[in-house]
């Protein structure tokens, strides 16, 4: 979950900051100014709403009642999901690549799944 400061205080020192949103799967600090929703989840690296988004979408938010909705058709989008193709992890050893597989989403927590890193008897003699 990236940290979106260096984003937000760009928009915030062009003219673009007081006429555009910024909604993001990422985190932000105290420093952020202008209309920014985060924590967006399911993330965008899982196929979540933010994945199927196009250039012209048009994103509709309502803060009291905490939803976003892209206006696009449910075919359309069922479409989309059906093209997404997920990127490869950044990296495949380590403590990092296990973060990577193991760590719930944001609306979970983004804490590590205690069930999701036991290895099953059957493949730890594999």
């Amino acid at each position: 979950m990236r940290e979106m400061l260096a984003l937000t205080s760009y928009l915030a020192g062009t003219p673009l900051g007081g006429s555009v949103a910024l909604v993001t799967d990422g985190r932000f600090s105290g420093g952020t100014r202008g209309l920014c929703i985060g924590h967006v989840s399911p993330e965008a690296a899982e196929g979540g709403p933010i994945a199927l988004v196009e250039d012209g979408d048009v994103i509709e938010a309502d803060l009291a009642a905490r939803t976003l909705t892209v206006a696009v058709s449910e075919y359309e989008l069922s479409e989309r999901r059906a093209r997404f193709v997920p990127r490869a992890p950044r990296f495949s050893r380590g403590w990092l690549a296990r973060y990577a597989r193991f760590v719930t989403n944001a609306s979970t927590g983004a804490v590590l799944d205690p069930d999701a890193w036991r290895v099953a008897p059957s493949e730890a003699s594999a």
